[in-house]
């Protein structure tokens, strides 16, 4: 009788994928960088908004940067930075240079509210953060409640040639910039910071695989923030894990064009569009809002692209614009996806118009964040494929009782991808590894015959936007800070542009409230993505006997 993990090994070697990593993997981030620079120092690494920034700019920037932060701002490594930027040249400026003063990156949403910030800069404890002048509004709110003490303020033209600098400044409202933000920090224009830096002493930082590179912050069951301690070892894993699968799609070194529209500071753009790519010394085309589409779609007809990374509710949205099919996909090799289910439909009619299918893979961000991928060449729709290397498995049931094949439960992950806990003072926080090793994800799954696993359901309340993880407890712990609101529960509810949509079932007080009303006092609260969407105003909600709210109930009903 073949068993669970005997099944996914022998879908390895059927697909020709290795069971473990090679040895002598890289020791840390810089490495890949370092090694990238000394083979092509000319080759164009990064381009965003027309401009671009070979792997040399890239390298000696970032020690510039480097060298800012160890002689300019008395962060100490370990400290910890936190980015919240969106994808600009900056971005890698920043993160390898940070890294290089061996601090430890906080990736941050740009467009987080204040109570957001104030979390996770607060549980990080950042000591200094990079933002984006034009949405630095909000980080002045927050900073009275944090400790960050240096505040790195950038433009989006600020790496571009003058000519484009001068295009886009006239475009870009620049809010707060030149003004101390805060009587408790200090403030330093980012182009200001790297000529100190050029003018200072970089002394290089002996890192070890062993540290912390990210703080990958990910909502807890509770609704709080957790931030995943995501080593070198973990995210050059990872990469390597990845780059395995994707052996077979004829990626050469210092060729490919790299369309990146997912955000950087997301684990899984961070590592495949970002580590993975510097790694075969790709060009990497930085797509600032994926969200304008005639952009986009402008740099796709500019690029010949050979790998996109993107996920269902992009895909929808390109393949919606009339321009889309005016592009010349001949060269495309790699289209994958991650962060959201991958719909059959959309993966059908991306094929389709490109030639390319869509590889789907699956992840989480405290596994760095890539657990399992369709092999390209052997996808499997409605399948996240088979694990990568060195990835072990087993799917246990509420008794904790391991199933076999086609038994379904909750999928547990060990492998070398595998966060090291979540950052805390000292205190072991729920949801970490167990003690042998083994991540519970909370996702329900079953593994086939084929060796291939296929994801049924979240054991997790959790419901993913666009992408986008978001926690019912956050959603209403907001909302029952209304006044006039007496309780409510958050569900997911499927949706065809965003995969799901927030739905909120709200009691009130006795008053009148209406959706518009709920949703313009929510958006003070809470990012864009987790502004629910419906709205259902009941007498109260179904609960347990001992008054814990059935959300299961909710999904059913809806």
């Amino acid at each position: 009788m073949t068993t669970l993990q005997q099944a996914v090994n022998d879908a390895r070697r059927r697909f020709g994928i290795s069971e473990h990593l090679p040895e002598n993997l890289p020791e840390t981030i810089v490495e890949l960088l370092t090694s990238a620079v000394a083979k092509s120092p000319n080759s164009p690494a990064f381009s965003a908004l027309g401009g671009t920034l070979s792997y040399r700019q890239i390298d000696e920037l970032s020690n510039n940067f480097a060298a800012y932060l160890q002689r300019h701002t008395g962060l100490e490594p370990g400290d910890r930075i936190a980015i919240q930027l969106p994808n600009l040249l900056q971005y890698p400026v920043v993160a390898f240079g940070a890294i290089k003063a061996g601090l430890i990156v906080v990736n941050t949403n740009p467009l987080y509210t204040p109570r957001e910030l104030v979390n996770q800069l607060g549980n990080s404890d950042a000591k200094a953060v990079v933002v984006l002048d034009s949405l630095i509004h909000n980080l002045k709110e927050a900073l009275p409640q944090t400790d960050i003490t240096t505040v790195i303020s950038t433009g989006a033209a600020d790496l571009l040639g003058d000519g484009r600098r001068l295009m886009l400044s006239a475009l870009i409202k620049v809010t707060g910039k030149g003004r101390k933000v805060s009587a408790l920090a200090e403030e330093v224009s980012f182009k200001k910071a790297l000529q100190l830096g050029r003018k200072s002493h970089y002394s290089p930082v002996e890192l070890k695989q062993s540290d912390i590179a990210l703080l990958q912050y990910t909502g807890g069951t509770t609704g709080v923030a957790k931030g995943a301690e995501l080593t070198h070892h973990n995210l050059i894993c990872n990469t390597f894990q990845v780059m395995e699968i994707l052996k077979n799609c004829g990626l050469k070194a210092n060729e490919e064009q790299i369309i990146a529209p997912l955000p950087l500071y997301h684990v899984f753009s961070f590592v495949v569009s970002m580590v993975m790519m510097v790694h075969i010394r790709g060009h990497i085309h930085l797509i600032p809002d994926p969200r304008n589409i005639p952009s986009l779609i402008k740099v796709l007809k500019n690029t010949k692209a050979t790998i996109f990374f993107g996920l269902n509710t992009l895909f929808t949205a390109l393949m919606r614009h009339k321009s889309f099919r005016e592009v010349d996909f001949s060269g495309l090799k790699l289209t994958a996806s991650g962060g959201m289910a991958l719909s059959e439909s959309v993966a059908l009619e991306w094929q389709g118009i490109t030639g390319c299918p869509i590889t789907e893979g699956y992840g989480l961000t405290e596994t760095s964040p890539v657990i399992a991928v369709n092999v390209p060449g052997h996808e499997k729709l409605g399948t996240i494929g088979v694990t990568v290397p060195d990835t072990e498995i087993r799917i246990v049931d509420d008794s904790g009782v391991d199933q076999g094949i086609d038994g379904s439960g909750e999928l547990w992950v060990r492998g070398p991808q595998v966060m090291r806990g979540y950052w805390s003072e000292g205190v072991e926080l729920a949801g970490s590894p167990d003690n042998e090793g083994w991540f519970h994800t909370g996702d329900v799954a079953c593994v086939g015959e084929d060796g291939r696993l296929r994801i049924m359901d979240r054991k997790k309340d959790m419901i993913i936007v666009s992408g986008f993880n978001v926690y019912p407890n956050e959603i209403e712990n907001v909302f029952n800070g209304h006044p006039d609101i007496k309780e409510c529960a958050a569900i997911g509810v499927p949706d065809q542009l965003t995969g799901e949509a927030i739905k909120l079932y709200v009691v009130l007080n006795g008053k009148s409230l209406d959706a518009t009303e709920l949703k313009k006092w929510s958006r003070s609260y809470l990012t864009a993505y987790k502004v629910p969407r419906h709205f259902e105003f009941c007498e109260d909600l179904p609960k347990s006997n001992v008054g814990k709210v059935l959300r299961a109930r909710l999904r059913e009903a809806s």
